[in-house]
């Protein structure tokens, strides 16, 4: 009988397929995507130009330091507030680099939709195209010195010597030291592993201690770094400079991978009852948002959203991360998989592949985990990216922060 149920429910895991979305394909979406970091930044450098010369808008691109020599490089930018500078919107994709193609179109349609309908009287914009430009143009989600940005972020260093216990214990589990081989018994039977871990551990606690970030395997995944990483390097000067001129600030984060596919979940920054809870809202009234108090919700350490206000610590800071699911991992199934092929395309990056076929499979599976290649999967992301964009930046707009 156990036989059975763990057959079954390896079968389950090997043919998990992610729920169908069921909407009509808009072709006017899809024109937003594009399949190379290189066409992404064309197009956002295009959107840019085509801007009326009224918006002043003040473009620019950051080299970031590569210890190979690569070319690498970020975009932003900037449309003051026309009038008296009270509040800056910032818009951010690529902390994630593979995530920075849903980030770019979303950013993309921003520009030609949502920006002409604002009142920039009192407000500018920021836009901060593709942060991890490595991750962005190899397709994977950290850095060019395995790092992810997302856990990396911090002005104290004693983010970068703090443990995680709980991945210590995972390691040898999440991080193995050989080729890639697909067709092998110990990936076959991966859900097995995990299974007993959840069984043992408990899901929530499994995946905070795997999510969470750890500081010490620098070619484990989720790897925070030992000091900040160039990217965030690069990009803080400006942060600083541009959003110095505002009283206040709201950060939106744009992100992919986690949670029910075709829904965009909203993520705040933790935070006590008080004024800043009560703003967040106001601004999203009528909308879910995840403020953690769920058995499946995890938090991270050295998340850029935090650092962007601890950057600005005189500023009025108000943040929120846009996360557009793609694998219903919220799902145990869905949990496994995204998990699945995250530490396959580690470990095939720093390990290689058994054969082709493998590299190949587990780099297809891996970018459908962060871009899927569904079409009403793209046309639901800017459908919703562009109905909450509508309906909430005039209620920042409008927000009285006194």
């Amino acid at each position: 009988m156990v036989a059975a149920v763990v057959g079954t429910a390896i079968y389950q895991y090997n043919t998990f397929v992610p729920r169908n979305i069921d909407i009509p394909v808009s072709d006017k979406a899809l024109a937003y995507f594009a399949d190379t970091w290189e066409s992404c930044r064309l197009a956002f450098d295009a959107s840019i130009r085509s801007l009326p010369d009224s918006y002043n808008a003040q473009a620019g691109e950051i080299i970031i330091d590569s210890p190979s020599g690569e070319f690498l490089a970020l975009n932003f930018c900037h449309v003051p507030a026309r009038n008296t500078a009270k509040k800056l919107l910032i818009i951010t994709s690529g902390v994630h680099g593979v995530e920075g193609y849903v980030g770019s179109a979303v950013q993309q349609m921003f520009l030609k939709e949502v920006l002409p309908e604002l009142d920039l009287d009192k407000t500018g914009v920021l836009l901060i195209h593709g942060i991890n430009a490595y991750g962005f143009k190899h397709k994977r989600r950290v850095s060019e010195k395995n790092i992810d940005l997302n856990r990396n972020c911090s002005v104290s260093p004693a983010l970068y010597n703090s443990s995680n216990d709980g991945y210590v214990a995972l390691n040898h589990w999440l991080n193995k030291q050989e080729p890639v081989d697909l067709g092998s018994l110990k990936q076959i039977f991966f859900l097995i592993g995990a299974v007993e871990k959840i069984a043992t551990k408990g899901m929530a606690t499994l995946r905070q201690a795997v999510l969470q970030g750890q500081y010490q395997f620098e070619q484990g995944i989720y790897f925070g770094g030992n000091a900040l990483d160039d990217p965030i390097k690069a990009v803080t000067p400006m942060i600083k400079q541009t959003a110095g001129t505002y009283d206040a600030v709201f950060c939106i984060d744009l992100h992919t991978g986690y949670g029910e596919r075709g829904t965009m979940h909203l993520f705040p920054n933790p935070m006590e009852e008080g004024v800043l809870k009560d703003q967040i809202k106001t601004i999203f009234t009528g909308y879910p948002i995840d403020w953690g108090n769920e058995g499946d919700f995890y938090t991270v350490t050295g998340d850029f959203a935090t650092y962007v206000g601890s950057i600005l610590p005189d500023t009025h800071y108000l943040t929120m991360t846009f996360e557009f699911g793609t694998l219903d991992s919220q799902t145990t199934f869905g949990a496994i998989s995204s998990l699945h092929r995250v530490i396959l395309e580690n470990q095939g990056t720093h390990h290689g592949f058994a054969a082709s076929e493998d590299e190949i499979k587990t780099k297809k599976r891996f970018l459908e985990g962060y871009y899927p290649s569904s079409d009403t999967w793209r046309t639901k992301a800017i459908q919703d990216a562009r109905n909450v964009l509508t309906t909430i930046i005039p209620k920042y707009t409008a927000l009285v922060l006194d």
